[in-house]
């Protein structure tokens, strides 16, 4: 298993930005996919983005598409959310999570980085 770490959030303006990372430890991400999901107040987590770490390939909620980017850094197997243009409607706890590229469900979660965007 592969333990996440994530950081970067915080209080933002509506229209900044802001940039989340998402750490592996234990072992690095090669053979994974690593998703971001978040969780708003009172509502049901809901797929962000994701990238596969051995062919880059990204995935995007439609809705955030042109918002969110998704990247990875191997030296530092690091995933990181770039989040711009932000709203309001962004406030949520986001999730790094990491499943193997043959697995069917992200098993692999980690604790939840909280952004509130400000109107």
């Amino acid at each position: 298993q592969v333990q996440l770490v994530e950081s970067g959030g915080g209080l933002v303006q509506a229209g900044g930005s802001l940039r989340l990372s998402c750490a592996a430890s234990g072992r690095t991400f090669s053979s994974y996919v690593v998703g971001w999901f978040r969780q708003a107040p009172g509502k049901e987590r809901e797929f962000v983005a994701a990238i596969s770490w051995n062919e880059g390939s990204t995935y995007y909620a439609d809705s955030l598409k042109g918002r969110f980017t998704i990247s990875r850094d191997n030296a530092k197997n690091t995933v990181y959310l770039q989040m711009s243009t932000l709203k309001p409607e962004d406030t949520a706890v986001y999730y790094c999570a990491a499943r193997t590229d043959s697995g069917r469900h992200y098993d692999n979660w980690g604790q939840g980085t909280q952004v509130t965007v400000s109107s």
